[in-house]
C-alpha cells in the first residue's frame, strides 16, 4: 500500500496564462502538513492568481497541483471543500446575505441537497462567529460592513467549513493594528488546536517573517525564493525579490530582522 504524502500540497512546474498573458511560469514548491507558508512578492507577481489556483478556482495551462498526493483536478467541489477553505480579500464584491447566513454557507460541504441546516451546523457557525468576534454582526448584511469587518466574517465562514487547509488572501490588509493582532492570534490558536495547514498571501513581509514557518517569494510569475523567514530577511535576498534596497533592524523580542523605512535623502526639505 502506498504511504500517504507527507505534503499537503505539491505544485509542480505549474503555469497559467490569463487574457493572453503568462501570469505564473513553471512554479514549483511544496507545503507540508501543519505548516504555515506565506507567499510574498511585488505587485503583479502572481500571488493572488497562485492562491486561486491552489483553491481550484482557476486551472493552469501546464504542470500540476496535487492535494494529499492526488491531482487537484480529481477532486469534486464538495470533497475539495472538506479539505480546503479559501478566504478572499475583503475588497471583493460582498454578497447580499446576512452575516449569519453567509457563515452558515461554510457548512455546505456537509449538507445533502435540499436538507435543512442542522442544530450542529448552527452551533459550529455560532462558535466560528464568537471566535472571530463577529457574532454581533449576525443579523446585518455583508454589504453594510467595513472591509475589516467583512474580512473577519470571511474568516468565520472558513472556520465553520472545518477544512484542514486554509488559504488566506491578504487576511489583515483592511484591519487596524489591534484587529491585525486579533486575527493573527486567532489563526495561531486555530492552527495549534486543529492542526491546520495555512497558506497566506501578503504584502507585509515583516508579518510574514513573524508568523510563517516558510516563505515563498514570487517575482514576475516565477519562484525566486523558498526558505525560512531568517533566510529571506536579508537585504540582498529582499533586493532580488523586490528590486529595491532595504534597511533592516533586529526585532527587540525575537531578534528577527525587520524592514524599517529608509530615511529621506538629506537634500530634501
Amino acid at each position: 500500500m502506498t504511504a500517504p504524502s507527507q505534503n499537503a500540497i505539491d505544485v509542480r512546474d505549474f503555469s497559467i496564462s490569463l487574457a493572453g498573458r503568462r501570469i505564473l511560469n513553471s512554479v514549483s514548491f511544496s507545503v507540508r502538513r501543519g505548516e504555515a507558508v506565506t507567499i510574498v512578492g511585488p505587485n503583479g507577481a502572481g500571488k493572488t492568481t497562485l492562491l486561486k489556483c491552489l483553491a481550484g478556482l482557476l486551472s493552469g495551462d501546464s504542470g500540476e497541483i496535487q492535494l494529499d498526493g492526488q491531482p487537484l483536478a480529481d477532486y469534486g467541489r464538495k470533497r475539495l471543500a472538506r479539505r480546503m477553505s479559501y478566504v478572499p480579500q475583503a475588497d471583493s464584491q460582498p454578497v447580499p446575505f446576512t452575516v449569519e447566513q453567509f457563515v452558515l454557507m461554510g457548512r455546505y460541504p456537509y449538507l445533502s441537497p435540499f436538507s435543512p441546516v442542522s442544530r450542529e451546523d448552527r452551533e459550529v457557525a455560532h462558535q466560528a462567529m464568537a471566535a472571530t468576534d463577529t457574532a454581533q454582526f449576525a443579523p446585518r448584511r455583508l454589504d453594510t460592513l467595513s472591509g475589516g469587518e467583512r474580512q473577519k466574517v470571511y474568516l468565520a465562514a472558513a472556520l465553520a467549513q472545518a477544512a484542514e487547509i486554509l488559504l488566506l488572501d491578504e487576511p489583515t490588509t483592511f484591519l487596524d493594528y489591534h484587529h491585525q493582532e486579533d486575527i493573527c492570534r486567532l489563526l495561531r490558536r486555530s492552527a495549534r488546536s486543529a492542526g491546520l495547514t495555512m497558506i497566506s498571501v501578503t504584502h507585509d513581509v515583516n508579518r510574514a517573517a513573524l508568523e510563517s514557518d516558510r516563505i515563498v517569494a514570487l517575482r514576475r510569475g516565477r519562484v525566486v525564493f523558498v526558505g525560512t523567514p531568517r533566510e529571506i530577511m536579508r537585504p540582498e535576498v529582499l533586493g532580488e525579490v523586490y528590486g529595491c534596497q532595504f534597511v533592516l533592524v533586529e526585532h527587540p523580542h525575537s531578534g528577527m530582522p525587520m524592514i524599517v523605512p529608509q530615511s529621506p535623502p538629506e537634500d530634501l526639505p
